[in-house]
Parts: C-alpha cells; structure tokens; sequence
C-alpha cells in the first residue's frame, strides 16, 4: 500500500489559499505518485483565545470544499467539532477527522460513522495508543466505511508534546490505517500568549521517525508562508518544502 498524505491549510482562510494549495498537491501527486488527500477546516472551535480567526463557517466552508473537489479532483478531509456538522459535511468530504481533545465523546463518533464515511480518529494528547481501542470500536459498531486512527504526541501541561512513537504499531490492530500527525505534533499548545506556538524544523523528523515505526500516512498542515497565516503557523510546513518530504517518505 503506498502511503498516504493528508495535506492543507489549518483553516480556510479564502479561495484563493485553497486553490494554490490544490495545484501544488495535484503537481506533486503527479509527480511522485503519492495518494493525497486535501485537507482544511471550515471552523476551528477549539483556538486557545476567543479573538483566534476560526474560518468562514459549516456552509461556505463545504462551500469552498466542494469547490475544490470539483477543480482539482482531490478527495477531502476535514474535521467536525459538533454533531450536527456530521450529516452535511459528509456530502461533501471523503473523510471525516475528529479532534484529539473530543475523540471519547460517543455521539459525536457515531454521528460522523453513520454517514457512511472514513473516520479519521485524533488520538487525544492524554490517552495512551491502547486506549484508542474503544473509540474505534464505536465508529465500526456505527457503520464507519474505514477507521484511521492518527498520532499527534501527549502533553502534560507545561505548553509542550511528547511524541511516544511506540503508539503507532500499538494502533495498528484497531485501525485501517495508521496516521502520524507531523505538524500538531510539534505544537507548542497555548505557548505563545494567547496562541499557540511551534517548532516546524522538526516536521520532517517527526515524519521519519514515524515511518520507522510503520506509519501508513502523513497528516502534514501546509501554507505558502506560514508566518502570515491565521491558525497555527508556526508548526505548519512551508508549502515550498512539502514536495522534498514526500519524495523522502515514498
């Protein structure tokens, strides 16, 4: 199975991002013959202050998915944060992400299994590998087409992540396929006064190192300059490096 790469925007910050962002990943699709999905969220509920930009919204953003799938042809994912979102967003998206901080609340996974779609599982920053067991066994028992489980690191507290890459091949049983989230997992999470921080110099390491231990996909965010953007750059990969990465992980 050739690896998978789940790349994007943090957020959809205008049309235009998406489309730039599209072409590049269609290039390097073509180009080395990568599976790539496109990624981007139509809200970021979960920013570290109220003032955080959190995205155009359910409807303009699926909007805009829509779009993109229809210019470009990549399939989509995107993450969900309430119930209700699951229905509509699984019209649109081929996957549907559920974020580490919520993937133990019950409705929400079985909502987004019941449309039928891939459930893409954030591994919450204070569970263990073996406790992703459970969340998975939800989705599949609500009739999720295919389950992936994702690494994104633990924390404890201190505005850092400690990434335990032995998670990886202890997902392995419960999943279709198992994701190391490059990108979170160098957050520095609410280290930056009010937003958080990052150290993206090590987003290829991460990536590696993951691949050492068996990982069958790539969750990396991407921005043409991520100094500029609106969520969580500076963990985000520069758009112009991301070919070099997935070239070194093929």
């Amino acid at each position: 199975m050739k690896p998978l790469f789940i790349a994007g925007p943090c957020v959809i910050e205008s049309a235009e991002l998406l489309d730039i962002v599209a072409t590049e990943l269609c290039r390097i699709q073509e180009v080395t013959g990568a599976e790539v999905y496109f990624k981007a969220s139509f809200d970021k509920a979960n920013r570290t202050s109220i003032h955080s930009f959190r995205g155009p919204g359910l409807e303009k953003g699926l909007q805009m998915l829509a779009d993109v799938k229809s210019k470009f042809g990549l399939p989509l994912l995107t993450d969900i944060h309430e119930s209700y979102q699951a229905e509509a967003a699984g019209q649109v998206v081929d996957v549907l992400q559920i974020p580490a901080f919520l993937c133990r609340q019950t409705d929400l996974l079985v909502a987004a299994a019941r449309t039928g779609r891939t459930v893409n599982i954030k591994k919450a920053q204070f569970l263990s590998g073996e406790d992703m067991r459970f969340p998975a066994e939800k989705c599949r028992e609500a009739g999720a087409k295919e389950v992936w489980l994702t690494e994104r690191g633990n924390m404890f507290g201190y505005n850092n992540l400690v990434v335990d890459f032995r998670n990886l091949p202890l997902m392995k049983p419960y999943a279709d396929r198992i994701v190391m989230d490059c990108t979170h997992s160098v957050q520095r999470p609410g280290g930056a006064g009010g937003s958080t921080g990052g150290d993206r110099q090590f987003v290829p390491q991460m990536a590696l190192a993951a691949k050492a231990f068996g990982a069958d996909g790539y969750f990396v965010e991407t921005h043409p300059n991520p100094t500029k953007a609106l969520s969580d750059g500076p963990n985000m990969l520069y758009l112009s490096d991301l070919e070099a990465l997935v070239k070194s992980l093929m």
